[in-house]
């Protein structure tokens, strides 16, 4: 089987996560990108439990384009600390990480 990465992030706002989504996916970051329902979150932020609506984004991108997805992300993400988790995964469809690793090419 072949490997590719999900990586994940949070945002307070659906245009946000439209708009990281369309950037990854146009500079050839990621091969797809997947925007979630909202989700209510409840975390810890300047010493004080906060809950806050967020829009989940997950990109499917090749292992070697991880590194410039996550630097983009950093860039342009709203949050002072964003959540950027980075999965790596087995496909169990050799065909679609071959799609992945093709449509990540700059």
């Amino acid at each position: 089987m072949e490997q590719i990465c999900v990586v994940t992030t949070v945002v307070d706002a659906r245009a946000v996560a439209d708009v990281l989504a369309a950037a990854a996916v146009a500079g050839r970051l990621a091969a797809c990108a997947q925007v979630g329902g909202q989700v209510d979150s409840t975390y810890w932020w300047q010493s004080a439990v906060e809950t806050s609506a967020e829009w989940s984004v997950q990109f499917k991108t090749a292992p070697d384009r991880v590194t410039a997805l996550v630097d983009q992300l950093r860039a342009n993400h709203p949050y002072e600390v964003p959540e950027i988790l980075v999965t790596r995964v087995e496909s169990g469809n050799p065909d679609y990480a071959t799609w992945v690793h093709q449509h990540t090419r700059p």
